[in-house]
């Protein structure tokens, strides 16, 4: 019996533990997967891996299949009717008491005995750190490996499929799918190219408003627009309506995160009680759009490369056609 190989990992991925396996061409018939992070859910499925997924989070609901998984991790904000107001304000509290958004079921992990644990470091508020992911199996005492999925960017995604791919004996698909996803946003790319550059505003939250950070700039850039109050590769950061107002921002992707289509058209109808917001272009243009954030702009995953192309049709639909109303809606005040 030979350990599973590392192999060469780039930073953003990060491997912790010894896990003891066999040959990569037999590993991936009997592992057991547990992912605690809703992309890595979605990564799993499209390399053909998800019949090795034993466990899943609270908010992995795509694809349908991990719906019916048990849950190991949950938000402690899940059963809660909160405000996004009264939500930003508990998200803060817990980021300053040092606690955590989310709790792990000891029980079911010493259950499950997993040997592998797909997880993120990037940011606390969205799905449970490595760090306390490897409490929770010292505590269990099992010796399962951690996969630290943290993109900043685009490239980052992709790159992170391929590394999930050769540690868990799939990198033939991996490479597939990276192919396929790279092409989509190349033709994006070469669309947009020479169109005139959009001023866009992609908010993360309502209330407070935050600018989206990360990848989403990158996503923005891509689809024709010029990104405002938002820096690719860096964190999303809170801003004032003042800020938005001078920001003046021709078309406003609200995509408030880990939400839906449906909860972000209620949300998106309160950002016209603020005056400097009704006050941009793109309020009193009508290209204030609610997005399907939870699918295609808060998960790094896969279908982000749909977020580009929903993104696209927002900002230049006179080039890519109007978004689905599936994917985006148009609100007005």
């Amino acid at each position: 019996m030979s350990s599973l190989p590392l192999g060469n990992m780039p930073s953003k991925v990060t491997l912790v533990g010894a896990l003891p396996g066999v040959h990569v061409a037999r590993y991936v018939r009997f592992v057991r997967i547990i992912s605690l992070l809703p992309s890595a859910t979605e990564i799993l499925f499209d390399l053909g891996l998800g019949s090795s997924v034993v466990a899943v989070t609270d908010e992995c609901n795509y694809p349908p299949e991990a719906s019916s998984l048990p849950v190991v991790s949950r938000c402690v904000l899940a059963d809660q009717s909160l405000t996004p107001a009264e939500i930003d304000a508990r998200v803060a509290d817990v980021e300053r008491s040092g606690e955590s958004l989310y709790l792990i079921d000891p029980a079911m992990l010493d259950e499950l005995r997993p040997d592998v644990i797909v997880t993120q470091d990037l940011c606390p508020v969205c799905a449970l750190p490595a760090s306390q992911a490897q409490q929770a199996l010292h505590d269990a005492r099992c010796s399962a490996r951690v996969i630290s999925l943290d993109p900043h960017s685009i490239d980052d995604v992709l790159r992170s499929i391929v590394d999930v791919g050769e540690q868990l004996g799939a990198s033939l698909r991996a490479g597939e799918l990276v192919s396929s996803l790279t092409a989509r946003v190349d033709a994006v790319r070469r669309r947009a190219a020479d169109l005139e550059r959009i001023r866009v505003l992609a908010l993360e939250w309502g209330d407070p408003p935050w600018g989206a950070g990360h990848w989403v700039p990158e996503m923005i850039e891509i689809a024709g627009g010029t990104p405002l109050l938002g820096e690719h590769g860096r964190d999303s950061r809170r801003v004032t309506w003042d800020d938005i107002a001078d920001a003046a921002p021709e078309v406003v992707a609200f995509m408030p995160c880990s939400f839906g289509l449906d909860d972000a058209i209620d949300q998106a109808r309160r950002l016209f009680d603020q005056d400097a917001f009704v006050r941009t272009p793109a309020a009193m243009g009508g290209r204030v759009f609610a997005t399907d954030a939870e699918s295609y702009f808060s998960r790094s995953g896969p279908r982000m490369v749909d977020g580009i192309e929903v993104l696209a049709s927002i900002v230049h639909p006179e080039k890519f056609g109007d978004p689905s109303p599936s994917a985006a809606r148009r609100i007005t005040a």
